[in-house]
């Protein structure tokens, strides 16, 4: 695909192009060089190049190590990511494990779920899909299977990239499972602004209906940031990759957590160059 020339993360795809110079090279100068190739090779750094050159120019070893986060974000067999709660928030001492943890969102805080006690899993498909029609969010159903098996593959693989498909080539998102809750944020916005990264698409699985075997899913996302069909598109290729019994995405994401060093970005482009947004 001839756009695939331009990818969000063209300098990325080699690691050792950025991170592995010679001993004697000074950070500052590799981080000249990092952002010199992220000018020539990425049609999104024009959006965030003054954060860029203010991280580089004040801390250029800082920026190196996000640089090498956003490379490997599997690393030692450890994500490299930071928690979602930290990346919101600021870092606060926890009292406990138990208060570490994100709480699942509450179906309750939508719909009164007495009023659903006597549906079937149709019906309350079918009231769940109409209630969202006209709102500026993503609905979408599950069975009971298809939950368990993307939580599965969760607990495997909770952090990943998705390619977006973009007018000017492809833009990188990462996503990170937690609790009932599917975050994203485009990579390069996760690399400048790390713990202040802002979400483009949060996915939430409530489960209270479980019994009647479905699952309900909602998507919200910032329309500063995506289109409806660009929100969809990545809705669409999560499931591609955790829903789907397919063996070359299997082993992308299998690459991606335990061998990241041979993970490779074009392999990941080839297996969705054929999503069109519509």
């Amino acid at each position: 695909m001839a756009c695939a020339r331009n990818l969000l993360f063209r300098v990325f795809l080699n690691n050792s192009v950025s991170l592995s110079r010679t001993i004697t090279m000074s950070a500052t100068r590799r981080a000249e060089e990092a952002i010199e190739k992220l000018k020539e090779g990425n049609p999104y750094y024009s959006k965030y190049a003054s954060k860029i050159a203010q991280l580089q120019q004040t801390s250029a070893e800082e920026f190196l190590d996000r640089v090498e986060r956003v490379v490997n974000p599997i690393k030692d067999g450890q994500s490299q990511a930071r928690t979602y709660s930290e990346l919101l928030n600021p870092k606060q001492k926890l009292q406990s494990q138990e208060d570490a943890e994100l709480p699942h969102k509450k179906l309750t805080d939508i719909m009164k779920l007495e009023l659903i006690a006597d549906k079937s899993a149709e019906e309350v498909s079918q009231i769940w899909l109409e209630y969202h029609k006209t709102k500026e969010v993503l609905a979408a159903t599950l069975s009971t299977s298809q939950y368990e098996t993307l939580m599965t593959r969760a607990k495997e693989h909770p952090v990943f990239l998705l390619p977006l498909p973009r007018s000017e080539g492809f833009e990188f998102v990462m996503l990170q499972f937690a609790a009932n809750t599917v975050h994203f944020t485009p990579l390069l916005a996760y690399q400048v602004h790390q713990e202040n990264a802002p979400e483009c698409l949060t996915l939430v699985h409530y489960t209270e209906v479980e019994d009647k075997g479905v699952v309900l899913m909602r998507g919200e996302y910032d329309t500063k940031v995506l289109t409806a069909q660009e929100a969809q598109c990545l809705a669409n290729e999560l499931q591609m990759f955790y829903l789907k019994p397919d063996e070359g995405k299997l082993s992308l994401l299998e690459t991606f957590t335990r061998k990241p060093d041979e993970f490779k970005h074009m392999d990941l482009i080839k297996e969705v160059e054929n999503i069109q947004l519509v």
